[in-house]
């Protein structure tokens, strides 16, 4: 079966604010205040915990203190987990795509590098997990992304063929992984990040998900 396997954050949903609300609770109990901006860091805060929590560290010019960044992460964790969907929104159309997609024959899946048990919650929360045939995150195997072992399972597990899958995100991440995967990659431009993702050269460009089911049906060709 092909199989249409898209990224969380940033790609099926804006995550950004309540990340950075968890990040700058953990400089708060630290004693630095609220380092990070909701709105100037956002994509910053699309690439994980720890990209936060080192953006942060830097502009106290201490952004190679590993110690502290690594004390810090499971409260990151924790603050997140507690307020996971306060801010959170699904993208415009991002699920209409998935039931278009998914009517038209197609597997979805979802495979992210947060961790499996916080995407589960999200997921479950904004009540579009059971939309997907199958979810892996950062610690569901021993490899994540850009490792294509993770995509490649991802799609097993959806009931796919691996060689036949398309991946949509929005970083180099998802672009390195679809290209180590030897598949196509849909980046999206709406994101924090947008402008920057023509310069990685994926397969297409996704300003607006009604135009993803064609994109996919070009890309990976129809349904078995």
């Amino acid at each position: 079966m092909k199989t249409v396997v898209f990224d969380l954050d940033g790609t099926l949903a804006d995550t950004s604010g309540d990340l950075i609300a968890a990040a700058n609770a953990c400089f708060i109990e630290a004693g630095h205040g609220a380092l990070l901006d909701p709105g100037g860091d956002a994509g910053t805060a699309l690439r994980g915990g720890r990209a936060m929590l080192r953006l942060g560290m830097a502009r106290l010019e201490r952004a190679e203190d590993d110690a502290e960044i690594d004390a810090m992460y499971p409260k990151l964790l924790a603050h997140y987990a507690r307020d996971i969907d306060r801010h959170t929104v699904l993208y415009d159309g991002a699920m209409a795509a998935v039931q278009a997609l998914k009517g038209a024959g197609y597997a979805v899946a979802i495979c992210t590098n947060k961790p499996e048990g916080l995407a589960r919650e999200l997921l479950t929360r904004l009540g579009v997990l059971d939309a997907f045939d199958a979810m892996l995150g950062a610690d569901s195997l021993d490899v994540r992304k850009p490792d294509p072992e993770h995509l490649r399972e991802t799609v097993r597990r959806a009931g796919g063929d691996p060689e036949a899958c398309l991946l949509v995100g929005d970083s180099d991440t998802d672009r390195n992984t679809s290209r180590r995967a030897g598949v196509p990659s849909v980046l999206v431009t709406f994101g924090p990040s947008g402008e920057d993702m023509a310069a990685l050269e994926p397969e297409a460009l996704l300003a607006d998900y009604a135009d993803l089911p064609a994109l996919v049906r070009d890309l990976i060709g129809a349904p078995d």
